[in-house]
């Protein structure tokens, strides 16, 4: 299984593109609209990551919010507590690019090769649950949240890796 170190991720200024999700089926016509540029040949990706991986990386996070969360992804008490206060910033505000996660290797979970059919139908199934089912779990950095934070913190990560892949 190949993973990828976030940190490592080199992208030219104004490479990437600007996203912004307001509606999970603003993610979701993102996704259709990468899907016909994969088919057409139009289809560049600029990180680390495939176009598969993008999208499975994506719709496992989404998973986790209903399955639990692995139990290496336990922050310090004081970790939580500091982001306790940017909550707002994180759910409002881009995401930051090569940020990693401490004492995870490569910086994140869920980074192995999927084929693009695979990681977009993934992507698809997990988003649409997102849409008509409140997650369950805690989340690791901000304990309680509700389902429109749970879709505004998805919404954030998806614009994040899906402006890697350019069309």
């Amino acid at each position: 299984m190949e993973t990828v170190d976030t940190a490592k991720v080199r992208v030219a200024p104004g490479e990437a593109r600007d996203l912004r999700f307001n509606t999970p089926d603003d993610a979701l016509a993102e996704a259709d609209r990468i899907e016909k540029a994969e088919r057409e040949g139009r289809l560049k990706q600029i990180g680390n990551w495939s176009a598969g991986t993008v999208f499975d990386h994506l719709a496992t996070w989404i998973d986790y919010s209903y399955d639990g969360f692995p139990p290496k992804l336990n922050p310090p008490w004081i970790i939580r507590f500091i982001l306790k206060f940017q909550k707002n910033k994180f759910l409002n505000d881009r995401m930051p690019r090569g940020v990693k996660i401490p004492g995870i290797q490569g910086g994140t979970l869920a980074t192995q090769a999927v084929a693009f059919e695979d990681g977009v139908r993934h992507f698809r199934t997990s988003m649409e649950r997102l849409k008509r089912e409140r997650p369950t779990q805690r989340s690791v950095l901000f304990g309680e949240m509700t389902h429109e934070e749970w879709i505004k913190g998805n919404l954030r990560h998806a614009e994040l890796h899906m402006s890697y892949l350019v069309y």
